[in-house]
């Protein structure tokens, strides 16, 4: 009967759709080098009818009266521009339409291709109707980025976590990377993590990528799962005209004086017909670079006490590589389809050496005066000795993802639709470790400094290799995947419901995604003794006086990677092999996530200045979990699964107020939610009998919703420039954390008693208010040469609070932030550019937050404060060629945690300074 019902509707909808004798007007805005102008305001002033383009530069209007029409494109930093349509009755007319940037009429003051890429940007965000950031591809290449994630942090209430120096995990608004959502031309990018839903920013090259919108309060016909936020990246479409472009650099990394490769190159065009337009793109970034970490793990004690300390050195070769193809073809005016494709793959090559202090404790608790002791160990990562792995622990992530598009018109509505493939993959095959360790040595323990603590033997004699003796020789192999397959069908049609015309849009959404996690691990026990003594074996120094955490903590040998590489693990002579269960079973499941979402919203005019956009969405999420069902620690039983269902209603409505031309006012409330992330879900039990500690899985736990409410103003300068302020308040239910405790039976296997316990749950309630301001301004004021300064900064201020939460005892915690939202945010730039210079310098700002709850507040992990500070500058030598230089972290900013108390260092881990140069050729013939 509902089918019935589904069918008479949308056969009503298309018979009102056709009725008329009006014609259509399709058309597309282009600059003067043939590239599409998005969201440009579009108007037919004697209908007084206006559209905003897409991010294509194409537009679309219904139901116009035969005759001829003039067309009026208004563009801030842009002439007006004019044309003259001629509509035929039951017709569709397509047009082009051409706009050249303004000159302003200043000595000296020229509108440079940033100002044209920053004016693209905020056109988008003034002509949009919800409230939005967007950042160009030309404004991303006046920033020293080469990733998409460290341009997204130069977006106002946007931090980034890093890894390896790089930005990795989006925060929008102090809500978790897992909490907002990553779209690729509107299609969900899959996670390639195994046990999150965390997007990797920093795989997806900056250079790929043609616009960057962050929708910060969604409308009902985005995804529901974005909580933080929506971040949309758009892929480069085909020019009008022929198009060719091409970067080459190299750099070098100060922590290893070694160097980088990049280049990047882009070709496209379209047919003389002006059906058929195609763009090729592919990009390779190589990096040989490192860092130099400390970590430190407190006793939850008032008192400080290091229970372990760690030195680390990491030596990493990180290759980026990306290809995109896409292609649009226009059958007629009313129907066209576009591919659009991409694949990322990065290959991270690792070699780590860990000099560890475990299970620091009082050689007599009795008598302290005695010192403490430690184990002392030495570890070596690294891979087979293969072309791929090159004796290191490669780690093969790739997303892919493909997707077909078409756009109709018919009669007065227009229908699109999407169907895609998303798939991301993480790799790491023969994964090995060699160990050694020196038991119950006296050390000196110094915790004068808490923020850099340091342990040496107290005898020099416990430092010698030959006293070191082997503790395990393992290898592992892990793969994760993820696979996305979404439909989706939007209908849309013209609608005068309050008099001065707007539309109805409906539409549906399938998405089915599986998840997946497969790993394996072994030891190997050595038959002959051959490896048995650590001074036996072939070794390396790994002390560097250049150390950035400090000359003092020397690292020392370890086992060279080459010889862990060439050792024939399989040579039943030499080792036995034994299946380690406990190390990975647990950790192995299998996701099915099933959405099938509706919707339908009115977007429409109810006053010359006051627009409405207001819907209802619907989405229904079904979830299979499968895990392993364990009995103690290694006895794998079979598998378990559960299944849950659920139904979330998320109305959403959005207002926006043109007080003048160049003044909005904006106001919206949204119902968003976050799933659980899969690892989470899953019935298993994890018992890491080294660590003492027992790892839960939840299949009960609740998607987390939120009411989110933004007022926003914003005023926009005529000479490309906004200033802009607003507040916004989140109320959020059924949040996640770890619930931290003592197992206090022995529940779990044989000797778990007494183990730390840990397991995701719900908490009740949370709150997050915020206020952020921005101003991007050229200073055209200023005398002399300082007309071609400008000034970019942002700020954004965040409070949060979050009830429901226990501690290790069960009482619940009081005075809690909730996990990720820093209070204080801010990006900066001080710019000058002329005809041919241009030269930046940026500046990135996060306070400190809470990262991870613990057991109590003094178990509580914090990621602490980050300042940036980058510069870059290139030169024009002639329309097409001009070189660049870079430099990143100038403050060689290091990544640190610390533990519950500011002082206590958790990790700190130094990337050094990062120097790039080259030369980009980018040539346009508009056709």
């Amino acid at each position: 009967m509902k089918k019935s019902y589904v069918f008479l509707l949308f056969t009503l909808l298309f018979s009102l759709a056709s009725i008329g004798q009006n014609g259509n007007i399709q058309g597309t805005i282009i600059d003067e080098k043939g590239l599409p102008i998005p969201f440009g305001n579009v108007v037919i002033e004697t209908l007084k009818k206006g559209v905003i383009s897409n991010e294509d530069g194409k537009f679309l209007f219904v139901d116009i009266p035969e005759g001829k029409q003039t067309i009026k494109v208004t563009y801030i930093g842009y002439e007006d521009s004019e044309i003259e349509v001629d509509v035929e009755a039951g017709k569709t007319v397509a047009i082009i339409i051409d706009i050249k940037t303004t000159v302003l009429e200043l000595d000296d003051v020229f509108i440079t291709g940033y100002n044209s890429s920053q004016a693209k940007a905020l056109n988008a965000q003034k002509n949009k109707q919800n409230i939005t950031n967007v950042v160009s591809t030309d404004q991303i290449g006046k920033f020293p980025d080469a990733n998409i994630g460290d341009a997204v942090k130069r977006i106002p209430g946007i931090t980034m976590q890093v890894d390896q120096g790089e930005a990795r995990n989006i925060i929008v608004r102090g809500l978790a990377p897992q909490l907002n959502s990553v779209t690729l031309n509107g299609s969900r990018i899959p996670s390639a993590e195994g046990d999150n839903r965390n997007v990797q920013m920093d795989l997806i090259p900056s250079d790929m990528i043609q616009l960057i919108e962050v929708n910060k309060a969604v409308t009902p016909d985005m995804d529901a799962d974005a909580l933080g936020g929506s971040v949309n990246l758009v892929t480069r479409t085909s020019p009008n005209g022929f198009r060719v472009a091409a970067t080459m650099g190299s750099g070098v990394n100060l922590i290893t004086d070694k160097r980088i490769l990049n280049g990047s190159f882009l070709i496209g065009n379209r047919t003389k017909d002006n059906k058929l337009g195609w763009m090729i793109s592919t990009s390779i970034n190589d990096s040989d670079f490192g860092s130099d970490n400390i970590e430190f793990e407190w006793d939850d004690s008032e008192s400080p006490y290091v229970k372990e300390s760690d030195i680390r050195t990491y030596l990493v070769q990180r290759i980026r590589r990306s290809f995109s193809a896409n292609l649009d073809y226009a059958f007629n005016a009313n129907n066209t389809i576009s591919l659009k494709t991409m694949y990322n793959w990065r290959d991270d090559r690792e070699n780590r050496f860990r000099l560890r202090y475990k299970d620091i404790e009082l050689i007599d608790e009795d008598n302290p005066t005695l010192g403490y002791q430690a184990e002392i160990r030495r570890q070596t990562k690294g891979g087979i000795d293969n072309n791929r792995n090159k004796n290191t622990r490669l780690e093969d992530q790739r997303v892919q993802n493909y997707a077909l598009n078409g756009n109709h018109i018919i009669g007065k509505a227009e229908l699109d639709w999407m169907g895609s493939f998303s798939k991301a993959s993480e790799e790491r095959l023969n994964e090995r470790y060699i160990e050694y360790r020196n038991k119950d040595v006296e050390i000196i323990s110094n915790l004068s400094n808490p923020e850099f603590p340091f342990f040496s033997p107290r005898n020099i004699a416990d430092a010698n290799p030959s006293e070191f003796d082997l503790k395990e020789i393992t290898e592992e192999n892990q793969y994760t995947d993820e696979k996305d397959y979404n439909f989706y069908a939007n209908l849309k049609f013209p609608t005068k419901i309050f008099g001065k015309g707007g539309f109805v849009k409906l539409g549906s959404k399938l998405r089915f995604k599986n998840k997946e996690r497969s790993n394996n691990f072994y030891e190997y026990e050595d038959e002959t003794g051959v490896f048995d003594v650590f001074s036996d074996q072939t070794l390396v120094d790994q002390t560097d006086s250049d150390f950035l955490a400090g000359s003092r903590y020397a690292a020392g040998l370890f086992v060279d990677p080459m010889f862990l590489g060439k050792l024939n693990l399989e040579d039943t002579n030499l080792f036995t092999k034994v299946d380690v269960p406990s190390e990975y079973a647990r950790a192995n499941f299998k996701v099915k996530e099933n959405v099938i979402a509706s919707y339908v919203m009115i977007d429409e005019k109810l006053s010359d200045k006051l627009s409405l956009l207001a819907g209802l969405r619907l989405e229904n999420t079904n979830i299979e979990a499968t895990g392993n069902q364990i009995e103690g620690e290694e006895n794998i039983l079979g598998t378990i699964t559960k299944k849950s269902n659920y139904t979330n209603v998320l109305p959403g409505v959005h207002f926006k107020y043109n007080a003048s031309n160049n003044t909005i006012l904006r106001f919206a409330w949204t119902n968003t939610l976050a799933r659980p992330n899969y690892a989470d879900l899953v019935p298993s039990v994890d018992v890491v009998t080294d660590d003492e500690e027992v790892f839960l899985g939840n299949p009960g736990l609740n998607a987390t919703t939120s009411m989110g409410f933004d007022l926003m103003a914003e005023h926009y300068f005529k000479n490309i420039g906004i200033i802009s302020g607003g507040v916004f308040q989140k109320n959020i239910k059924d949040f996640v954390y770890t619930f931290q405790t003592e197992v206090t039976n022995d529940a779990f296997g044989t000797g778990t008693t007494g183990y730390d316990s840990f397991q995701p749950q719900n908490g009740d309630d949370a709150s997050i208010f915020g206020a952020e301001i921005s101003i991007q301004r050229k200073l055209d004021f200023l005398p002399g040469i300082a007309k071609n300064l400008s000034v970019m900064l942002n700020y954004t201020y965040l409070t949060s609070s979050a009830d429901g939460i226990r501690n290790e005892d069960g009482e619940e915690r009081k005075d809690l932030d909730l996990p990720g939202t820093a209070p204080n945010m801010f990006n900066g730039s001080l710019a000058y550019s002329d005809k041919k210079l241009s030269l930046r310098l940026s500046a990135n700002y996060s306070d400190s937050y809470i990262d991870e709850i613990g057991g109590n507040n003094l178990e509580d992990r914090y990621y602490d404060e980050q300042f940036l500070l980058d510069f870059n500058a290139s030169y024009a030598i002639n329309d097409a060629f001009s070189v660049y230089f870079d430099l990143n972290n100038i403050t060689d900013q290091p990544l640190r945690y610390f533990q519950g108390i500011k002082n206590r260092t958790m990790q700190e881990e130094y990337y050094g300074r990062r120097i790039s140069f080259g030369v980009k050729y980018d040539l346009f013939k508009k056709r």
